[in-house]
């Protein structure tokens, strides 16, 4: 049997009321014990409702957010990554930045057998920036879906 890693003792967000934070430096991002840890699978969370803000003019920014990942020892605990996300209303940072910079957050904290993201964005000027980023090649045998997107037309 497979011994696994203790739970943190500070994931104090799950099961009580808590603030949307302020910035993402602020955000806490809690992780929990990976019940089957020798399993080869994907966990994904999509968030199509992502906002931040254009650190050049201020002008909101949307955008989906498909992050899929193979949990190691540890998966994200999902109301942290939640407010995590939503932290970002007020920061303004490229598209570029906010995904790339989510999905190596995400890598620190949970050191995954692998991760990758789809950052899909409504176009600003005329011309929508989608970003995609992953730590390399999905392991062999993994089900790896379609992240579900579709290109852009008129999203």
């Amino acid at each position: 049997m497979t011994k696994r890693p203790k739970a943190k003792p500070s994931a104090l967000q799950l099961g009580q009321p808590t603030a949307l934070p302020q910035s993402p430096e602020e955000a806490r991002l809690d992780r929990v014990p990976n019940p089957h840890p020798g399993t080869l699978y994907l966990a994904r969370f999509t968030a199509p409702e992502f906002t931040s803000i254009c650190p050049v003019t201020g002008q909101p920014d949307f955008g989906i957010l498909v992050i899929d990942y193979v949990p190691g020892d540890w998966l994200i605990e999902s109301k942290s990554l939640k407010l995590y996300l939503g932290s970002f209303r007020n920061h303004g940072a490229f598209h570029e930045d906010c995904t790339v910079g989510i999905a190596k957050k995400l890598v620190e904290l949970l050191k995954p057998k692998w991760l990758r993201i789809g950052g899909y964005w409504y176009p600003r000027g005329g011309m929508p920036i989608d970003v995609f980023w992953q730590t390399g090649s999905a392991p062999k045998d993994l089900w790896l879906p379609d992240q579900g997107v579709a290109p852009y037309r008129g999203r």
